[in-house]
């Protein structure tokens, strides 16, 4: 699991075609402090199994599934990548809950410049749409981000000098492909209101939209 608080940009140092797979070599200094084969490292929002870890870079296999869900079929020798260890108990949750799977790809539409912050526009697929809403957080190349704007096929962000500083962002162009993931709690509601008053007696949930409703959530 991650918080989507980006802790350094690496570079894409190698990537050699293995079947249908690719092993990708990443230069980084900070999240190979600590960091074992074996551990869980976030390349871009990817959850990915940290090998061959030396000081200063660490290799990361991905499979046939990963390369078509996500953009790391896209990267090159020197593409810079927004890097991110698995959360520990002592870890703050300074963002969101990020799982490392991405939901879908959307695309960098532009950024509106305002003279120390920036609004980014990302267009998403629809099959995401159910669990966009204004204000909640989105996963975007593995950074925690809240949704803005919403509209029926793109979604704004408001990104601060920081944010700005520390990850890829800034190294989009118009029409890159990007990782999205949804919230996961938007899921698992979905998947209460869905099925889970279909069970009975204690197995019955006892969330429904009306529920919600009555709460304020809705």
């Amino acid at each position: 699991m991650f918080t989507g608080i980006i802790e350094e940009l690496g570079r894409v140092d190698s990537l050699e075609q293995r079947g249908e797979g690719v092993r990708i070599r990443v230069a980084a200094r900070v999240v190979t402090e600590g960091t074992k084969e074996g551990d869980s490292i976030a390349v871009n929002g990817v959850c990915l199994t940290a090998l061959e870890v030396r000081p200063g870079s660490f290799a990361a296999d991905g499979s046939r599934e990963t390369l078509q869900r996500s953009t790391l079929g896209r990267l090159r020798a020197g593409s810079v990548v927004n890097l991110e260890r698995a959360v520990t108990p002592q870890t703050r949750l300074g963002g969101h809950i990020v799982q490392g799977h991405v939901d879908a790809r959307g695309k960098f539409l532009g950024v509106e410049d305002h003279g120390g912050s920036w609004t980014v526009q990302i267009a998403y697929p629809p099959e995401i749409a159910r669990y966009l809403v204004f204000k909640g957080s989105i996963s975007v190349e593995g950074i925690s981000l809240t949704v803005a704007g919403l509209s029926d096929d793109y979604f704004e962000i408001a990104v601060i000098p920081k944010t700005w500083a520390v990850t890829n962002l800034s190294h989009l162009r118009p029409g890159d492909a990007v990782n999205l993931e949804v919230d996961i709690i938007a899921k698992y509601v979905e998947r209460i209101l869905t099925i889970g008053g279909a069970g009975k007696g204690e197995n019955a949930s006892s969330l429904t939209l009306e529920k919600l409703s009555e709460l304020g959530y809705l």
